[in-house]
């Protein structure tokens, strides 16, 4: 069970409290981060408090299209795609992990497209969250 983090709506979460809670896989979100940065211009984290149970969640921008949402945990987080028709079609001729393909493929379908979220607990993760982001941006 994922202990939602950051319940106060007064407190938004800081760079140096994500480092603590996240831990070891705080260098992953950095390096997606950096990435992001590098290849697209006017990216940028947006903090959303959504409700006491499940306290702040990041929502990662392109101009002002959504690509993802960041939520941090104990030592990982993390990362929720909404794909449409187009996207989904696109991962399931990629290199994506067949794990990711078949949970993506076997979400309900809702008017914003499906859901897909994404554990990162270690650089192996982030091969995946790149080629999902990409197919995001592109589609």
């Amino acid at each position: 069970m994922n202990q939602y983090l950051f319940l106060d709506k007064s407190i938004k979460p800081t760079v140096a409290q994500l480092k603590s809670v996240l831990a070891a896989s705080y260098k992953y979100w950095s390096e997606i981060l950096k990435k992001i940065n590098s290849t697209h211009e006017k990216v940028f984290l947006e903090w959303k408090f959504y409700s006491s149970k499940t306290g702040w969640t990041g929502k990662a921008l392109l101009n002002k299209r959504n690509l993802f949402f960041f939520r941090p945990f104990n030592n990982y987080f993390t990362l929720t795609f909404v794909f449409g028709d187009k996207a989904v079609n696109e991962i399931e001729r990629s290199d994506v992990s067949e794990e990711l393909k078949k949970e993506l493929l076997s979400a309900r379908k809702f008017a914003e497209g499906r859901t897909l979220s994404v554990f990162v607990t270690k650089k192996s993760d982030l091969k995946n969250i790149y080629k999902l982001i990409e197919i995001k941006v592109n589609n």
